[in-house]
């Protein structure tokens, strides 16, 4: 097993590819400790992955609480050998229809509370520890009314470069995971029945060179990567998951 002995933080684990990663690393031999909002989620994760979850409520905006988290799963667990920075939201953010509070709350959440959650961690990780932050392709896409989400995205891309080379002294890496369209409650919003998610699939799938969208159990699969020694030597770099929407979007279907 590849995680043997390890302990992780993931935050927004209670869902979508945080979800699929806790249950992965799991099988793998780690103890993980999960933050979510929704309380009726994180149950359900720890019915469903037992004695090596632990679950915590928290908003990664609230930072005491992502404090109080991290605490709670080093008393029990000990120190930790993997975060997986992983919470965010989604929000359309268009030019001429958007509050600032909408927009900062999107800055808050994906990119503010990535950099304190690893600054919470910071003194619990052991050295030789992985940091994973999760990305997104919107930071190169340049999808229209998506600001906000884009700047963050990309915000995290240069952080990852900036902690990757401050934590270097201790062996601590940091890398991105880097999804594209992936199959997660966060297309709840745009698609809120079957149908509509069905035709929004077909549609995004249509700029997608491999034709579909991702599984979060394919995300998951990726983040084992870097949080593993299979990545030993792998630092300050995106691995991205994403049917080769950004690195050769002219294969996609709707080009054929």
């Amino acid at each position: 097993m590849r995680l043997a002995n390890k302990t992780a933080l993931i935050t927004g684990g209670n869902s979508g590819i945080g979800l699929a990663t806790a249950r992965l690393f799991i099988a793998e031999g780690a103890r993980v400790a999960i933050t979510g909002r929704n309380q009726e989620r994180l149950d359900a994760a720890k019915a469903e992955l037992g004695s090596n979850l632990l679950t915590f409520q928290a908003d990664v905006t609230d930072i005491a609480a992502t404090e109080r988290a991290v605490a709670g799963a080093v008393e029990a667990f000990g120190p930790l050998d993997i975060l997986f920075a992983n919470a965010g939201i989604p929000g359309a953010t268009p030019v001429g229809g958007t509050t600032l509070a909408t927009f900062e709350q999107v800055l808050r959440t994906n990119l503010t509370a990535v950099f304190f959650t690893i600054q919470a961690t910071l003194p619990h990780l052991r050295d030789g520890a992985s940091i994973i932050l999760n990305g997104s392709v919107h930071a190169v896409l340049g999808m229209p009314g998506y600001s906000a989400y884009a700047a963050t995205k990309a915000g995290v891309r240069a952080m990852t470069r900036v902690v990757a080379s401050e934590l270097a002294p201790r062996r601590i890496r940091v890398n991105t995971v880097v999804p594209g369209a992936t199959r997660t409650p966060i297309w709840d919003r745009l698609a809120p029945d079957a149908a509509a998610l069905a035709a929004l699939e077909a549609k995004i799938s249509k700029m997608v060179p491999l034709g579909r969208l991702g599984d979060a159990e394919e995300l998951a699969k990726a983040v084992l990567f870097l949080a593993s020694d299979d990545s030993s030597y792998v630092t300050g770099t995106e691995l991205v998951v994403d049917g080769g929407a950004t690195g050769s979007p002219s294969g996609a279907p709707i080009y054929r």
